[in-house]
């Protein structure tokens, strides 16, 4: 697995799984669970992962949605 962004962003997060889920690639949310240590303010950005065999057609999907990742 490569870790494709970390975000807050919630939203960010859905339109990435909704355009990989259409392209019938795989996707994993780590740190989801972590709002329950947090207290659920949003402070802590959950990392999406994808196969590393996946990984440059993401970008291009991305890309060709003009998707603008967040800086790691």
């Amino acid at each position: 697995m490569q870790e494709l962004m970390r975000t807050n962003d919630i939203t960010l997060t859905a339109l990435v799984r909704a355009l990989l889920d259409e392209a019938g690639i795989p996707m994993f949310e780590l740190d989801v669970n972590m709002s329950v240590l947090e207290g659920s303010i949003g402070i802590l950005p959950r990392r999406v992962m994808v196969a590393e065999r996946d990984y440059d057609r993401v970008i291009r999907i991305l890309s060709d949605n003009e998707v603008e990742l967040p800086h790691q």
